[in-house]
């Protein structure tokens, strides 16, 4: 049986995470900028979004096929639950939070550009559902920083508290 999941499993968390880090960057760093280079951080966070779902509904479907290598030695039944309910947290914030972004940004009604390129937009811009869906892209992307903490939280008192191998089985091979 497995003790670490694939190659593919471990390579996208640490991509996602990565993204994740480059992604919300490019927002809180913009201000320190000149305002001419504001398009520039708004095409790293849009574009860093576009990816951090396609590997995120990637993950989910290897994950569909590929179920999570078992935890040794294995945690209590509430543990597992929770651990569970946080994955499940992890996975909806960061397939619902470029979702929202992205119906917000087509929802202007403005050439807006991904990687370098012109996307598509609405015809005529609603800036009532526009500014709603960035209320809550917002929020839930408030919302993240305490997710990440915890699920960081949670897999180092996997590893240093309960000593199992959680942390562990996300790590790349040497």
């Amino acid at each position: 049986m497995r003790d670490k999941y694939s190659s593919l499993q471990i390579g996208i968390h640490w991509m996602v995470f990565l993204l994740v880090i480059v992604t919300y960057c490019a927002m809180e760093l913009r201000g320190f900028f000149p305002r001419d280079y504001r398009p520039y951080f708004n095409m790293v966070h849009v574009s860093g979004g576009i990816a951090i779902l396609l590997l995120m509904a990637t993950r989910l479907l290897v994950r569909l096929k590929r179920p999570a290598p078992p935890i040794v030695p294995k945690p209590k039944a509430m543990v597992t639950g929770m651990s569970h309910l946080g994955h499940l947290v992890v996975y909806l914030l960061f397939i619902v939070l470029p979702v929202l972004g992205l119906a917000m940004m087509y929802s202007r009604g403005n050439p807006w550009i991904a990687f370098g390129m012109t996307m598509p937009h609405a015809a005529e811009a609603n800036f009532d559902l526009a500014d709603n869906l960035q209320e809550y892209h917002v929020l839930l992307a408030n919302l993240g920083y305490y997710v990440i903490g915890l699920h960081a939280l949670a897999a180092l008192v996997h590893h240093y508290f309960w000593k199992d191998n959680t942390l562990l089985r996300m790590m790349p091979r040497k």
